[in-house]
């Protein structure tokens, strides 16, 4: 779809055999030759990256040739891993090769605050800006006050979304109505499904696997949920408010950027089953309130989290990124 869209607006672009997603020394390193060369080739004003390896081979293909660049990190490997091996090797790789780049866009202020405590990234060359998403036509927004109302969770089952928290909390709710759809796939599911059929609520919870119809989805539903042990600015939550839903969420990461406790949703302690099923009998009990934090989601999306947004903040940092070049260079 992506390069179907580049080729409708006329965009060049270059696919890199030799860059994939595993860490393969040999292959990597004929990867940052291949982007070097292409690089040299298209002659850029600046240079954009974006994931974790590409944006390490990136900014060291685009520093070896004077280009300016900017890269835009989703969500640090090394947060909520500060302690472990893992984290501190993430740190350290992070902290050279922001050396390399002109600015590091994080897409939360936590992201940021975690970076500049850990000493990883200086803070002047750290920008925030928030994702955003393009808006949708009225007939994908929900209806959260419907009854009986349905809750909706998008994520991949695995450990850092903790699906199991959600179940527990929703199995102290047997005397509510209220049923559930997971969108998502991934090794935890098997987990998840046998934990269902344990607590008895298997006749209430539906497994989706991978869809390509969530704002349908969404639609459909009156409470969006995601419990998290870790998070950076997740997307799914600014879908849940684009379209309208109260969101009732772990306080990890970003969260709490986009999610107002008691505005637009409630924020609970990762893991803890307890608060959440308390945020759940709340708004599974209150269609009337269920329509105004969707409101009030509704309204913040469309204040500081559209795509419009997004792409105006990110391009005039762009140029003046390539405005600063030149004027060094004259």
């Amino acid at each position: 779809m992506l390069f179907e869209q580049l080729d409708e607006r006329k965009v060049p672009y270059r696919l890199l055999k030799d860059l994939v997603h595993p860490i393969r020394p040999w292959q990597d390193w004929r990867a940052l030759r291949e982007m070097r060369s292409v690089l040299q080739e298209l002659q850029p004003d600046l240079v954009a990256t974006h994931s974790n390896k590409a944006g390490l081979l990136g900014r060291w293909a685009a520093r070896s040739l004077g280009l300016p660049v900017v890269h835009t990190s989703h969500g640090f490997l090394f947060t909520g891993r500060e302690k472990s091996a893992a984290g501190q090797f993430y740190r350290f790789v992070e902290k050279i090769f922001s050396r390399l780049g002109d600015r590091v866009i994080v897409v939360a202020e936590s992201e940021r605050a975690a970076a500049a405590a850990l000493k990883v990234i200086p803070e002047e060359k750290m920008v925030v800006i928030h994702n955003g998403l393009p808006d949708i036509e009225e007939q994908g927004l929900a209806d959260p006050g419907a009854e009986p109302p349905g809750i909706v969770m998008v994520a991949r089952f695995a450990a850092p979304k903790d699906h199991l928290t959600v179940l527990k909390a929703l199995s102290g709710l047997k005397d509510l109505q209220w049923s559930l759809e997971l969108v998502g796939e991934g090794r935890g599911r098997l987990e998840a499904e046998k934990l269902v059929g344990e607590l008895g609520i298997g006749d209430r919870v539906a497994f989706l696997g991978m869809r390509r119809d969530v704002q349908e989805i969404l639609a459909r539903n009156q409470i969006f949920v995601l419990s998290s042990r870790r998070e950076g600015f997740p997307l799914s939550i600014l879908e849940a408010m684009r379209a309208g839903l109260p969101v009732v969420a772990s306080d990890a990461g970003g969260v709490k950027e986009a999610v107002r406790e008691g505005e637009n949703g409630f924020l609970f302690p990762p893991g803890d089953a307890g608060r959440l099923c308390e945020a759940l009998s709340e708004l599974l009990s209150k269609p009337e309130l269920r329509r105004e934090m969707g409101a009030e989601g509704r309204r913040r999306y469309r204040e500081y989290f559209t795509l419009d947004r997004m792409v105006e903040e990110t391009v005039n940092l762009y140029r003046e990124i390539v405005r600063c070049r030149e004027a060094e260079t004259q």
